[in-house]
């Protein structure tokens, strides 16, 4: 990857050349749609061929999600996008009252690991989220199912990786969010793409946020992970 400079950003940041395959972000398989068409498909061939048809003839365009502020109707995917473009839009449209790292409650963002390990990353970083949930309530029960959704990436982002010191990389929410999501408005006014950060949960790991719905390509399941909390804040993982 080439690292270069470039004067428009702030703080003297850096934009590096992404060109990543396979990132991926976990959901909750409540939140998973299998294809419609699949039951009338023997073969993927046959299904991209109907999922075609169907795009073309359905005239679903985004009525019913919800539109925070910072989002724009008309930088919503549609069916024509390809698989996925419903889950791109609803990282966009729904939104944590006091948002993530780097993005605030009235615009989401894409956020996924792209590091060789890239299951692992995302797994310590979904588990150490739910698992403050939990702990919120006083209680460590809880089972729920992620899908892997694979998607490439490809372009330059603002490379974040080497200033740990810095606040947006606190590894306390309560620090590192309020910092990130100044960052974040500061970046997409420059027209920024997205950033490159290191994982705070895994060392080692990578991971990317998206400022930008169309900048998600090429979405694939993959595969399946349990996580499970049987009365302590770590949970087993479990590959289904």
């Amino acid at each position: 990857m080439a690292k270069h400079k470039m004067t428009q950003l702030p703080h003297g940041l850096a934009f590096t050349d992404v060109a990543e395959p396979n990132t991926i972000r976990l959901i909750n398989t409540a939140y998973i749609d299998e294809p419609a068409m699949a039951p009338l498909a023997d073969s993927d061939p046959e299904l991209d061929y109907l999922a075609e048809i169907e795009r073309k003839t359905s005239m679903r365009q985004n009525e019913d999600i919800p539109l925070p502020p910072g989002v724009d109707r008309r930088e919503l995917l549609t069916e024509a996008s390809g698989y996925g473009w419903s889950y791109v839009n609803a990282a966009f449209c729904y939104t944590r009252p006091d948002g993530n790292r780097f993005n605030d409650a009235n615009r989401g963002t894409w956020y996924a690991a792209w590091d060789a390990e890239a299951a692992k990353t995302a797994i310590e970083e979904v588990s150490f989220h739910l698992t403050r949930e939990l702990e919120n309530v006083g209680v460590f029960e809880n089972i729920t199912d992620y899908r892997e959704l694979v998607a490439a990436f490809i372009g330059p982002f603002v490379d974040l990786r080497g200033n740990d010191h810095e606040p947006y990389l606190d590894p306390d929410p309560d620090v590192g969010h309020v910092a990130g999501q100044t960052l974040a408005r500061e970046l997409q006014a420059a027209d920024a793409n997205g950033v490159l950060y290191p994982s705070l949960r895994r060392p080692g790991g990578l991971c990317l946020a998206a400022f930008r719905t169309n900048l998600v390509q090429n979405i694939r399941q993959g595969a399946t992970w349990r996580l499970e909390w049987q009365g302590t804040p770590r949970p087993t993982v479990i590959a289904l």
